[in-house]
């Protein structure tokens, strides 16, 4: 192994907890905000508990009231009570089956330990995007990692960092989704096609994100794609299969096209979205290999084949 290689990963390493250091920071600039019924990020909206109130009333109702999954405000039924109203459940009911560790604690405390859970994946996503990476250039990847762990844009009030405060202060899931995604692709670059296969049809409960890492997931199972997809869409269906329920079908559809086509992409949903895109474009010849648009003999440098990075011997 030589030095030159020892030092760019040792910095590489330095940067990143750097960089988680600093979205600590924003968490804790962040934390007050998770007391504070707001209208959040839309100066108009009405006065709502934050986002994270719709995960824990809909996975509270999916095991209760199955039915008013999707339904909006407060119903008199003996749930929980979340001042001065819940939000309103916009995502795929899958996502509710991951949530529902968190009824054991009160609204307050699971919100914080939804936040902390979220903040521990932060070196696993790293740890994913410099594996994927194997090949690229150490500087790109560091740029990609840096995107999704931090995303800094120039707002000194919101801790440097306006998605991550906002992702922090409302409770939101977006560093829930980006963590699956990635480790979706990081299993289909260690050839685990099955695993990959769930990892993403868990990591598609907000659809949005889910299509737009079709490209991907796609490039890192190219050798196993088959059941890869077919993993994917058996685990998306058995994940979602309460949508078939008396009640959650017909709601959903309704929420759908009448509540969440319009909610427009917030701070928070930058950290996917961004993250995903960066991650396309840096893989676009791999891409072009998966669909077919480049042909070439020469094995991808997206596949665990790759040895760029590898410790290399005397």
């Amino acid at each position: 192994m030589t030095f030159k290689h020892i030092s760019s990963k040792t910095i590489f390493i330095i940067a990143v907890a750097v960089v988680i250091a600093l979205n600590l920071y924003t968490l804790i600039l962040a934390y007050p905000q998770t007391y504070t019924p707001s209208n959040g990020i839309t100066p108009s909206a009405p006065i709502l508990a934050k986002d994270f109130s719709a995960y824990y009333m809909g996975a509270w109702r999916l095991w209760n009231n199955p039915s008013h999954i999707y339904a909006s405000g407060t119903l008199n039924d003996g749930e929980p009570l979340i001042l001065p109203h819940p939000e309103t459940y916009k995502y795929l009911p899958s996502f509710l089956l991951l949530v529902s560790p968190f009824l054991t604690l009160s609204y307050q405390r699971a919100l914080t330990a939804f936040d902390i859970v979220q903040f521990l994946m932060l070196p696993f996503i790293a740890f994913f995007i410099y594996k994927i990476q194997n090949g690229k250039p150490l500087a790109v990847t560091f740029i990609v990692t840096l995107i999704a762990l931090f995303l800094p844009l120039p707002f000194p009030q919101y801790g440097f960092s306006p998605s991550y405060y906002w992702q922090w202060g409302e409770g939101q899931a977006k560093v829930f989704v980006t963590f699956l995604l990635l480790l979706c692709f990081y299993l289909g670059w260690r050839d685990k096609p099955l695993l990959s296969g769930i990892a993403f049809a868990f990591g598609f409960f907000d659809p949005r994100f889910g299509l737009l890492a079709i490209p991907l997931f796609v490039s890192f199972n190219r050798k196993n794609l088959k059941l890869a997809g077919v993993s994917a869409v058996v685990s998306l269906l058995l994940s979602n299969g309460m949508l078939l329920v008396s009640g959650i079908g017909s709601s959903f559809v309704t929420m759908v096209f009448s509540n969440a086509v319009a909610t427009p992409l917030f701070y928070y949903s930058l950290i996917p979205l961004v993250t995903l895109s960066v991650l396309i474009a840096v893989n676009f010849k791999d891409e072009g290999r998966a669909f077919g648009l480049i042909k070439t003999s020469s094995p991808s440098t997206g596949t665990k084949k790759t040895v760029e990075r590898q410790p290399k011997t005397p």
